[in-house]
């Protein structure tokens, strides 16, 4: 087992090439964390244990070599273990034909032979590897949480970025719809009702697993930074901010600074750079 130092666990540049391309690990990352939202969606979960799978996943490989371990293997028991973290349990069984299903569209349902309990045996003794390396240590704080219908209720389905996935069946938001709603009642509602801003600012939380944002920043910031942006993509300013002491964001989190959000919008700006250049 190949460990990787800390330091350079996700790091934005370390996931750059010597000319500003995305790194051959970093493409690898996004195609599997890719296949964990599109498996999990066919699986029935809810955002919160599809986050975590990703988050899990993105956290393993901070640890081990991605040349160590097939990633689409860890993967598969990245998202068995997240349903038991998150109390939504998959069957293996399920996980298995799904992933088949994804590798080869249209193939039927595997039989129960000796090539499906290899399978099988594969996925949950890398379920124990994971919990090992990552000493257990596996439930995690994301900036958004189940539980409503605020965003869907809003169209919020609506996204063009990659995966063409819809994660908001049954959403709502921890700190992303406390700061949303602030938002709204601080802007005109004209602005509000013309710009997708909710929208635009979840389908960016979402698409951020694709990398390993969610362990180089806080939850709160990531929330704020993908607000920032949903705004400055509309052209919309919150009124006053500029006479203001502070500005709105640090009204939402005292700490964060504006190198921070330009960090988390840059490693953003690179996911969505990649979307274009992967199949």
């Amino acid at each position: 087992m190949e460990a990787i130092g800390h330091d350079s666990c996700g790091r934005g540049d370390a996931a750059r090439g010597s000319v500003g391309r995305p790194a051959p690990e970093a493409r690898v990352h996004f195609r599997v964390t890719r296949f964990i939202m599109e498996a999990g969606v066919k699986l029935g979960m809810h955002s919160i244990p599809i986050a975590t799978a990703c988050t899990i996943y993105h956290k393993f490989f901070c640890e081990i070599n991605v040349d160590a371990y097939d990633p689409y293997l860890v993967a598969m028991s990245s998202l068995y273990l997240a349903g038991k973290v998150e109390e939504q349990h998959l069957r293996t069984r399920d996980i298995i034909n799904v992933s088949n299903r994804y590798f080869h569209p249209g193939s039927e349902p595997l039989e129960l032979d000796a090539h499906f309990w290899a399978l099988r045996d594969s996925i949950v003794q890398c379920e124990l590897l994971v919990l090992r390396v990552l000493r257990f240590q596996v439930s995690f704080q994301h900036p958004h949480k189940d539980g409503g219908e605020w965003l869907a209720d809003r169209g919020a389905a609506v996204s063009h970025s990659a995966p063409k996935a819809n994660w908001l069946t049954g959403v709502s938001l921890q700190y992303l719809l406390h700061y949303l709603i602030s938002l709204k009642n601080w802007l005109n509602r004209y602005s509000w009702q013309r710009t997708p801003i909710s929208v635009t600012a979840w389908a960016l939380l979402r698409d951020s697993y694709h990398g390993g944002l969610c362990l180089r920043f806080r939850a709160q910031h990531i929330a704020v930074a993908v607000l920032h942006l949903a705004l400055q993509a509309y052209g919309v300013e919150v009124p006053a901010d500029a006479e203001a002491e502070k500005p709105w964001w640090q009204v939402f989190s005292d700490d964060l600074t504006k190198p921070v959000i330009d960090n988390i919008v840059s490693d953003l700006i690179q996911i969505y750079t990649m979307d274009t250049e992967i199949p």
